[in-house]
């Protein structure tokens, strides 16, 4: 837990809630995220990508686990089923759930002394289904903005990805301190999409966090804005991290 003025994040790609063990079990998922103890989660991969794609961890669990709360986007994952005559009722013929809890799979959570402000589903110029989320808080009663993303495997795309997010976050009309974290896919921890962060941001030093059986790449990264300053990052090891997803969770504890 952080205190009143600290704030800490983390960042989990959590692959549908199926671990290195193949097996589907979003309460690990919640348990992992109890072990870390942010105040604000960046999920990715946090919804099913086939079926009615509903979210990999249920709302009923995540309500009774009582840890965290979604940031309620508003926006539906698009399916190939959408817009035909008679979806909405083979959905509830075949029990499919549509309810999502992220945007292409990007998701936040929150603890609940954490006040959102405004939040927005951010649309990423891509080949295959992409985007970010944008979600304004108050946390402490200290403004904090936070972008949860998944970026592109192709380099290009992913620069064109960090680019647009820039974008966005210069079109707000309040500036405020800014974490930006997620799965990059990028392997550098310089250049490539890195670099259309210029000299306002940093990496926070959290460490390999993929794969999560023998961490050898540092794809899940924590982007602090220079307003903010890192205390202390890392990777989260522990046994149920290990099962939980292929990835490990990162954090980092940030003064406000």
């Amino acid at each position: 837990m952080s205190s009143p003025s600290t704030i800490t994040v983390a960042s989990f790609n959590i692959r549908k809630a199926i671990g290195t063990d193949r097996r589907r079990d979003p309460q690990r998922i919640l348990d992992v995220l109890n072990e870390v103890g942010a105040d604000i989660v960046a999920l990715q991969e946090a919804d099913k990508r086939f079926g009615g794609r509903g979210s990999a961890l249920p709302h009923e669990l995540i309500d009774t686990h009582g840890l965290y709360r979604p940031v309620p986007f508003g926006v539906k994952n698009r399916r190939m089923l959408d817009g035909m005559p008679g979806s909405e009722q083979l959905d509830r013929f075949l029990k499919l759930d549509t309810r999502n809890i992220g945007w292409h799979g990007n998701a936040l959570l929150v603890r609940p002394h954490v006040q959102l402000m405004d939040c927005s589903a951010l649309e990423l110029p891509t080949l295959e289904p992409r985007g970010a989320v944008l979600a304004e808080f108050l946390v402490h009663d200290q403004p904090v903005r936070v972008i949860g993303m998944h970026l592109d495997l192709s380099g290009l795309w992913r620069r064109r990805q960090m680019r647009a997010i820039m974008d966005r976050i210069a079109e707000r009309q309040q500036p405020m301190p800014t974490v930006l974290m997620g799965d990059t896919n990028e392997w550098r921890s310089s250049g490539g999409c890195l670099h259309e962060l210029g000299d306002q941001y940093r990496l926070a030093p959290t460490g390999p966090s993929f794969h999560a059986r023998r961490p050898v790449a540092a794809l899940d990264k924590i982007i602090v804005g220079r307003e903010l300053r890192i205390d202390a990052a890392g990777v989260h090891h522990s046994e149920a991290a290990r099962r939980a997803s292929d990835h490990l969770p990162v954090w980092a504890r940030l003064s406000l």
